[in-house]
């Protein structure tokens, strides 16, 4: 049996997310380098957000993620993963995340989870697809309520 010189999906997800942690503790987006997340993407890799979603669209590459990183500090001013859990590994891994978010311009506090496919070939993330539960209740935590008269 040979073992294999290119880590499993869980090794890099759990690589990659001690990574995030410390790239948002460093000031995070603007502040810290990408550097620290990029050795777990590949260069062409593709993050799909819902269209609805102020950060939503399709983000592709290290420039593409940067942009997207800067874009997430700016809709929201804290992004909490309080609770992750694999719920399957291989090339195409399913990631449950529990999320506490607060957004920058309204100031509310939002609870929700996040459903991610990440797909992982040789050793680095090629693609990231989160489904989200509710993406009218993010919308509505980061929109500022229109003025009454």
């Amino acid at each position: 049996m040979t073992m294999s010189s290119t880590p499993d999906s869980e090794t890099v997800l759990t690589g990659m997310y001690a990574a995030e942690a410390e790239y948002l503790a460093a000031g995070g987006p603007g502040e810290a380098s990408f550097e620290l997340l990029a050795p777990f993407f590949a260069s062409d890799v593709e993050l799909h957000q819902a269209a609805a979603l102020p950060y939503g669209g399709t983000w592709r590459g290290h420039e593409g993620l940067t942009r997207f990183f800067l874009t997430m500090g700016q809709v929201w001013e804290t992004f909490d993963m309080v609770e992750q859990e694999f719920l399957a590994t291989g090339e195409t891994a399913v990631v449950l995340t529990q999320v506490r978010a607060r957004a920058r311009a309204t100031g509310r506090e939002l609870d929700f989870p996040i459903l991610q496919t990440i797909t992982v070939k040789g050793g680095r993330i090629t693609e990231v697809r989160p489904f989200y539960w509710d993406t009218q209740a993010i919308v509505d935590a980061c929109a500022p309520s229109a003025p009454t008269d």
